[in-house]
């Protein structure tokens, strides 16, 4: 099977990382390569433009790819969205100058549109049923309003910082974007590609999440319970020799310090809370 993943950008560090925690390693790093090998040997990364990875996978040259929801949009492939990764989330939103008269969809009816993203654009003016002119650049989006190029703008934003800087307020929100992993429809069912998405799937839900372990007296046992309930309650398990019981559970981040305190009280002791690289539900 071969994974196409973004060779650079903002995509591309995080992207790596998950591959890395589903337990992909690549062999040898991936800099200045154009594929690597992965300690799968039936797994091969391919490294391309985030933006060329939905024609990789349609024409068959991998069979998932990973890249941004607004790229697999613009290409037009009708491929299937298997995960959300949860990083890289971005808008694609249409803006205008800040001190303009364009402060709705409607008002650019009649004007020019300057984007990276001509499909997505002429889409979304179509259902909009704005008559909009769309006009495709290549970069500097944010310039074109500035030089008479155009009236407005459909651009991607993660904060908004730089359409401020360049005196641009968000008229409407276009897409909302992220991450994800696609594939080709004939590959959706291989068992490869299921492998994989149960493993992207058991990092992203070790998100946010910590092992608990600890010692507590068997008589406090359901006051243990009360304060972890854990993934359907948590483990226990006897301890030889003792009125000890040995609790394992999984609890929210957020939740630990608070659980911690009120397991000490219940007379839990030896506690110890670590990382999750990976929770197969």
């Amino acid at each position: 099977m071969r994974i196409a993943v973004p060779n650079k950008g903002r995509l591309h560090d995080p992207t790596l990382k998950l591959l890395e925690r589903a337990g992909l390693h690549l062999d040898n790093g991936a800099d200045r390569k154009l594929y690597a090998g992965t300690v799968d040997p039936d797994v091969t990364v391919l490294f391309a433009r985030a933006a060329d990875i939905p024609e990789y996978v349609w024409d068959g040259a991998a069979a998932v790819g990973i890249t941004g929801y607004d790229q697999v949009r613009e290409s037009g492939h009708d491929l299937v969205d298997l995960v959300d990764l949860e990083f890289g989330r971005c808008r694609l939103v249409l803006a205008a100058p800040e001190d303009g008269d364009i402060t709705s969809p409607a008002d650019v009816s009649g004007r020019t549109v300057a984007t990276e993203f001509p499909t997505i654009a002429r889409e979304y003016f179509a259902e909009q049923g704005i008559d909009a002119e769309v006009v495709e650049v290549t970069g500097a989006t944010e310039l074109t309003p500035h030089v008479d190029m155009a009236d407005a703008i459909i651009d991607i934003t993660s904060t908004g910082t730089t359409l401020a800087v360049n005196r641009l307020a968000v008229v409407d929100e276009v897409l909302s974007s992220s991450a994800r992993l696609f594939a080709h429809p004939d590959h959706v069912d291989d068992e490869a590609v299921e492998r994989l998405v149960m493993a992207l799937r058991s990092v992203l839900s070790a998100e946010g999440k910590r092992y608990l372990m600890m010692n507590a007296p068997r008589s406090e046992l359901d006051a243990v319970r009360d304060v972890i309930p854990g993934l359907g309650g948590p483990t226990v398990m006897d301890v030889a020799g003792g009125e000890s019981v040995a609790v394992h559970a999984v609890v929210d981040e957020r939740a630990v310090y608070e659980v911690v305190n009120e397991l000490k009280k219940v007379g839990a002791s030896d506690i110890l809370v670590t990382e999750i690289e990976r929770l197969v539900e």
